[in-house]
């Protein structure tokens, strides 16, 4: 039968390990650290698992291998595991092995130890029971303090990233909150942040927990939820491990699509006209959409870039500075001054060159020309005269087209046409899809009318134009 003790080391220096697990890690023939980054590990003459937490992607892997190496010790031999702390709190290391215990012929000794918290409530001289204060996991923030209002002490805020997914997690955040670094060390810090400034006042570290004295608004429960559940794919589901940035693309595309498919059906009625299959659809649609958006962060999060809570402060904060009417002390009444003001922060902060730079290439033809049009025109590159010169052009554009059916003329007229739309304050890319679709449901009526493909195929022009006739007499009819 095997043997196994669990010992904490204490939250701090090694004068606050306990006299018996002193006397415990002496005696032991075989002894492991979870880790020797600990100001009490030194101490200690003995291997760590360091080596497992760097060879892994996940803490869920480090703490599930460390569990399977000590089972497979004690075993064979009487083994001492020692852990930061107190074995009791937070140690998820300590769970699994009680968990397998359980199922094998192995003897466990879990010995008492000075835990972090101790320190904790000396510090911020709170009684955690009168306050009612509750221990948060910072790995699972999200999740953990999902609907939790009052005191929370977050541990294992140990990297700025981690401070940023507790930013996230808040809808309507705490003002201030409380980091608590390296206690019992001579060079603890205790330092009250605003919340803007949680995941920037200092380096986190792996001794560094997190206070907020009062939380009125629980976390975002849904988001939260679905944070956990894209982790939990891109870990378990096959499909999910497998993507990357560039095969997501047409994903993205697809998913906007069917986003502008939904908008373009409500856009035929008034904009406060309620539609609830449509309004359900919509949410669906955005849905797949939001999905995109945080499996690519969660891509970028995986290689130490950032993450859906830098997605979220950075357009936050830029909305911020593009808005100095709103949050500023600049006047502007009207769209024209509001759309005037953002492109020149737009082109301090880009230092481009050009107002056509940042125009994404990729973008569809039509609405390439559209964005580079207004761009232009932003700029004063337009002639006076409204619509009438957008005629004008797309005639001399169509003469053009006459005397040379190019590739090139043909694509003048295009951009032309775009022109005319542009005067008339008229999206071209949903002008054309709008027309492309009358087509085809007319042309759909064609077919029923003409009875076959084969008939179809055989008529003439006078019975496709009568068929034509019919078919957009019937589209107004049902309009």
């Amino acid at each position: 039968m095997g043997r196994l003790t669990i010992v904490g080391l204490g939250p701090a220096g090694p004068e606050l390990i306990t006299p018996q697990v002193t006397e415990r890690l002496a005696a032991a023939p075989t002894v492991r650290l979870r880790t020797a980054r600990h100001p009490a590990a030194a101490v200690v003459d003995a291997s760590s698992y360091d080596h497992v937490y760097e060879a892994a992607d996940r803490f869920a892997d480090v703490y599930e291998e460390i569990a399977r190496d000590l089972l497979a010790l004690a075993a064979v031999d009487d083994l001492v595991y020692a852990v930061p702390g107190s074995p009791l709190v937070l140690e998820r290391t300590v769970e699994l092995v009680r968990e397998a215990a359980t199922d094998m012929d192995l003897e466990l000794e879990i010995l008492p130890a000075v835990s972090f918290l101790d320190t904790v409530w000396s510090r911020l001289q709170v009684d955690p029971i009168e306050a009612g204060v509750r221990l948060i996991d910072g790995h699972v923030f999200a999740t953990a303090a999902a609907g939790q209002t009052g005191p929370l002490l977050v541990a294992h805020a140990h990297a700025n990233h981690v401070l940023s997914d507790i930013k996230l997690a808040f809808e309507e955040p705490p003002a201030t909150a409380i980091i608590l670094q390296r206690l019992g060390l001579p060079d603890e810090r205790i330092v009250e942040v605003a919340w803007a400034d949680l995941d920037r006042e200092l380096e986190a570290d792996h001794l560094t927990s997190l206070y907020l004295p009062e939380v009125a608004a629980p976390v975002a429960h849904e988001f939260a939820r679905f944070d956990e559940l894209v982790r939990t794919l891109r870990d378990k589901c096959p499909w999910d491990r497998k993507q990357t940035h560039a095969s997501l693309r047409r994903h993205l595309l697809e998913e906007t699509h069917e986003v502008l498919e939904v908008l373009d059906a409500r856009a035929a009625l008034a904009d406060a006209e309620p539609d609830p299959e449509l309004d359900d659809h919509l949410a669906e649609e955005l849905g797949d959409l939001l999905y995109q958006i945080y499996f690519h962060a969660r891509l970028a999060s995986e290689r130490g870039s950032f993450t859906v809570a830098d997605v979220a402060r950075g357009v936050h904060d830029k909305l911020v500075i593009r808005h100095p009417h709103v949050f500023g002390d600049v006047d502007a009444d009207d769209v024209e001054t509001v759309v005037s003001t953002w492109e020149e922060i737009k082109a301090q902060e880009k230092q481009r060159d050009s107002v056509l730079d940042g125009i994404p290439p990729s973008l569809p033809g039509l609405a390439l020309a559209a964005k580079i049009q207004k761009k232009a025109a932003s700029a004063g590159f337009d002639w006076d005269g409204g619509v009438e010169v957008a005629y004008a052009d797309v005639e001399a554009e169509l003469a053009e087209v006459r005397d040379d059916p190019s590739e090139h003329e043909v694509g003048d007229l295009l951009f032309a046409g775009v022109q005319v739309a542009r005067r008339l304050d008229v999206d071209p890319e949903a002008a054309l899809r709008s027309a492309a679709q009358r087509f085809a449901s007319r042309f759909r009526r064609v077919e029923v009318l003409a009875g076959s493909p084969e008939a179809l195929a055989a008529a003439d022009e006078n019975q496709l134009t009568a068929w034509w006739a019919v078919a957009k007499s019937a589209e107004s009819l049902a309009d």
